[in-house]
């Protein structure tokens, strides 16, 4: 299996965004997109195994990992951020990996450039009004009036112990056991440098933008098709199962897995889900001519 390699780019606005590859550029892209609270870290157990087949490009989001934070953290900006990773490291054609915050910005890439997109695979991530439950009763009140004592509601969950239920929030005790470390420790230990807090603030009013875009996205998924893979972890507690059908209705050739995880369902399924994301890589590698 071959190994990943960190390395950092220097933006054309000053900040730096830390990104790992592993694999040979002559292979097909694939470009993992984490969520909140973690980092291209998420990927660990994947990366080594996904790189036998793909060009891997996993950045760490603005103000995750060890990016820097932007002055003005939006998902516009962080897509503005991967595309110039990518325009650097001279991508064509990828498969885009959407998880949690990662959506937001894989869609900005798609629908930009959706003559490059091979394929899209869809770890609990949202792209549809099903997938937001009751979980968002307080973050949507804040959207709609967004008074400190909704932004307080809204953004309570920044605590350490906001940040482990990402990881085992409704997730049966056995599941969460397979576990290994408590990586929601790191998470908070970057979330509680400086800066981090406020990009978390911000992403999450922002969030509600990309919320406003579910009509175009899909649009964009309907017209244009995209092949595409399911991995979903079915006690998530944070994005509605139901949303699994509205992928599906809109894409209605998706091969869809749903499995017995969480939200950061590579945590306890790495090996499953990187099977099936190399088979679909080699199914759908190539470039229509």
């Amino acid at each position: 299996m071959r190994q990943a390699t960190r390395r950092r780019l220097r933006l054309s606005g000053g900040t730096e965004l830390s990104y790992i590859t592993a694999g040979e550029p002559s292979d097909p892209a694939l470009l993992l997109l984490h969520g909140f609270p973690t980092s291209a870290r998420t990927f660990r157990d994947v990366v080594p195994e996904l790189a036998e087949a793909s060009y891997v490009i996993a950045p760490d989001l603005p103000g995750f990992g060890e990016s820097d934070v932007l002055p003005a953290p939006s998902f516009t900006a962080f897509g503005h951020a991967v595309a110039e990773l990518l325009d650097r490291l001279k991508v064509g054609p990828r498969h885009i990996y959407l998880h949690d915050f990662g959506a937001p910005v894989g869609f900005h890439l798609a629908m930009r450039e959706p003559d490059q997109v091979l394929g899209l695979v869809v770890q609990n991530a949202n792209a549809h009004r099903s997938g937001l439950g009751p979980e968002w009763l307080e973050t949507q009140a804040f959207w709609s009036h967004p008074t400190p004592d909704n932004e307080a509601a809204a953004t309570a969950h920044l605590t350490l112990e906001g940040t482990r239920a990402q990881y085992v929030a409704n997730v049966p005790p056995d599941v969460a056991a397979r576990i290994k470390g408590r990586e929601w420790e790191e998470d908070w230990r970057v979330m509680c440098l400086p800066g981090r807090l406020a990009t978390q603030r911000a992403l999450i009013a922002d969030y509600a933008h990309h919320v406003e875009r579910f009509d175009a996205i899909g649009e964009y998924l309907a017209a244009r098709q995209p092949p595409a893979l399911m991995v979903w972890g079915r006690h998530d507690a944070f994005f509605d199962i139901a949303e699994t059908l509205s992928w599906m209705r809109d894409l209605p050739r998706m091969e869809s897995h749903v499995f017995d995880g969480g939200h950061l369902l590579l945590e306890t399924h790495a090996p499953e889900v990187a099977s099936l994301v190399l088979d679909f890589i080699r199914r759908t590698g190539h470039a229509e001519p």
